[in-house]
């Protein structure tokens, strides 16, 4: 499957806009991305959170760098046979990585079925 950056940037914004208020409300300072592949050149990785979580922060104020969220655009294309299961996908990966600014780790993510 293949999409340009733009198509599938226009997918994560509707994916972002079906999640609901009380997952994004609490994001503060906190910018979304996305990348082709992570710098390692591998399409093991559908995301990151690059940043702090919220239960790790002792202070936060003003002038700091916004925390990322990136999805990688062609390790979710190879991992996906259509739209549909990239919808999917990028929804599921937005899920996990606004979980990690929660402070929520792979263990508990993997418990709650969201791996």
């Amino acid at each position: 499957m293949f999409l340009d950056h733009d198509a599938f940037e226009a997918l994560v914004v509707a994916e972002l806009d079906e999640l609901p208020d009380d997952m994004v409300d609490g994001l503060d300072n906190v910018v979304f991305v996305v990348e082709d592949r992570p710098e390692d050149g591998s399409l093991d990785t559908l995301g990151l959170y690059d940043g702090i979580a919220l239960t790790e922060r002792d202070r936060y104020g003003y002038g700091e760098l916004p925390d990322r969220i990136i999805l990688y655009r062609e390790p979710l294309l190879a991992a996906c046979a259509d739209v549909e299961e990239l919808r999917e996908e990028i929804h599921v990966t937005l899920v996990h990585e606004i979980a990690h600014f929660y402070g929520i780790d792979d263990a508990e993510l993997h418990r709650l079925g969201w791996d």
